[in-house]
């Protein structure tokens, strides 16, 4: 069995180690840590909840020397001011008994607290793209000094639209720095950004995309709309108790309010909202109360499927399922993990089937259909966008010379328009200019007094 002990980390990192109570390294965290440490630049193949960032941060903070600096040495760039916060507390965690400075930057809060608080000082910066890049083209944040970038959650950065951001980042550094990033899948646009500012990254693969975890059940229902689902949704509720930590994945923030107002009267103040028109405040508020069991579940958008390191989770639902296959992987991937049992839900409305065959094909599984539950009301009512519109057949009338309805064009009618009388008769008169006519006509008068 593997231990940290091959990895020879000083003796600040084993002893915080310890306190963490961690023993053995994950898989990724054995095949990156030589790569990272020999000063390459990595690309790193991994689903979420296999200890990528301990995989990055062990060997970065072994290597790391302090020296007095007020511009970061480590960049750590995430796609959610969620995951900032949690990178931000996995380094603080890690550099206990070391003299490391680390900040965490985002939008959603002050600028100006957030500029005095760099202008102190950093070691290791934690940000999202946008607010990085808001704080470099200020001048507040320099990379004069910066030796290790490192990227988590690739692909999702790009989803989220902050290419322009990313490439603008790379733009501004030094050449002479190791980039870490680590993508769950490998797509040609992650291609494209690693052959643009990537020098012949070694790749570290710990499973294909889209695999499957072994140790989640997936069922799933098919429900025929959207007033259904809420009713499925309280059923399971009321009556599975196993349901004790849950996350409910929706596809846009309206629905998750809408979802959360149908549901809190019967079971009040049990679940909690976050999507990006909630406060940073909230948000960070919500996932705390989670995390210490006092709400029950959190309502949410695909904004908590990546990377949040969120404990014991026993159900995911997937209250729509989403139209991209490897979104799905990500969502049930948060429960199921740390060696225990989890169990994937998914609500599958009659416009979702073919969402769910793109997954399940991508998984190369089928996925367990259970029945609705006789005492689940089947809803009559149909939201308009849950209705499939029939197409429109134009009803077209086969038009015979012998037809009532045909008519012979007149003579007047059969006329071509070839662009008015001058294109078609030539000229009587010559062309003339009024305009000058008088002019010259008003100097002979006057001549003639």
């Amino acid at each position: 069995m593997s231990t940290f002990e091959q990895f020879n980390l000083p003796k600040s990192l084993e002893k915080a180690i310890n306190d963490l109570g961690f023993t053995a390294p994950t898989p990724i965290q054995e095949k990156s840590f030589s790569v990272i440490a020999s000063g390459r630049d990595m690309m790193g193949i991994a689903q979420t909840g296999t200890g990528k960032t301990f995989a990055y941060l062990l060997p970065l903070l072994k290597l790391y020397t302090f020296t007095p600096t007020h511009t970061p040495k480590i960049v750590i760039l995430v796609p959610t001011r969620e995951l900032v916060v949690q990178v931000v507390e996995e380094v603080e965690k890690l550099t206990k008994y070391m003299s490391v400075r680390t900040l965490g930057i985002y939008g959603g809060v002050n600028i100006n607290t957030q500029k005095t608080n760099v202008y102190q000082g950093i070691d290791i910066l934690v940000g999202t793209p946008g607010r990085v890049m808001d704080l470099a083209l200020d001048n507040v944040i320099r990379f004069d000094e910066t030796q290790k970038l490192v990227i988590d959650e690739f692909d999702e950065m790009l989803n989220l639209g902050f290419r322009i951001q990313l490439t603008s980042i790379l733009a501004m550094m030094r050449p002479k720095r190791q980039n870490i990033l680590f993508s769950a899948t490998m797509t040609d646009e992650v291609d494209a950004i690693l052959n643009d500012y990537f020098d012949f990254p070694e790749e570290v693969s710990l499973v294909p995309s889209g695999t499957p975890l072994e140790k989640i059940k997936q069922l799933k229902y098919k429900v025929p709309n959207f007033n259904t689902k809420i009713n499925l949704l309280k059923n399971l509720l009321a009556n599975d108790e196993s349901m004790s930590r849950i996350l409910i994945f929706i596809n846009n923030k309206k629905f998750v309010d809408m979802v959360y107002d149908r549901i809190v009267e019967e079971f009040p103040e049990q679940f909690g909202v976050i999507h990006s028109n909630k406060s940073q405040n909230y948000r960070l508020t919500t996932m705390e109360n989670f995390q210490q069991g006092v709400l029950r579940g959190i309502i949410t958008t695909d904004v908590m499927a990546r990377g949040l390191d969120i404990s014991d989770i026993t159900h995911v639902l997937n209250f729509d399922v989403s139209e991209v296959p490897e979104q799905y992987i990500h969502r049930i991937g948060r429960t199921g993990r740390a060696d225990k049992d989890g169990i994937a839900i998914s609500f599958i409305g009659p416009k979702e089937e073919d969402f769910f065959i793109e997954s399940e094909l991508l998984m190369n599984k089928e996925v367990d259909l259970e029945p609705i539950p006789e005492a689940v009301e089947l809803s009559a009512v149909w939201r308009e966008s849950e209705k499939v519109r029939q197409p429109v057949k134009m009803a077209m009338k086969k038009v015979t010379k012998g037809n009532a309805a045909f008519h012979e064009k007149s003579e007047k009618n059969k006329q071509v328009n070839l662009g008015g009388p001058g294109k078609t008769k030539p000229r009587k008169t010559k062309a003339r200019n009024r305009g000058v006519e008088r002019t010259r006509d008003k100097k002979r008068k006057d001549k003639g007094k």
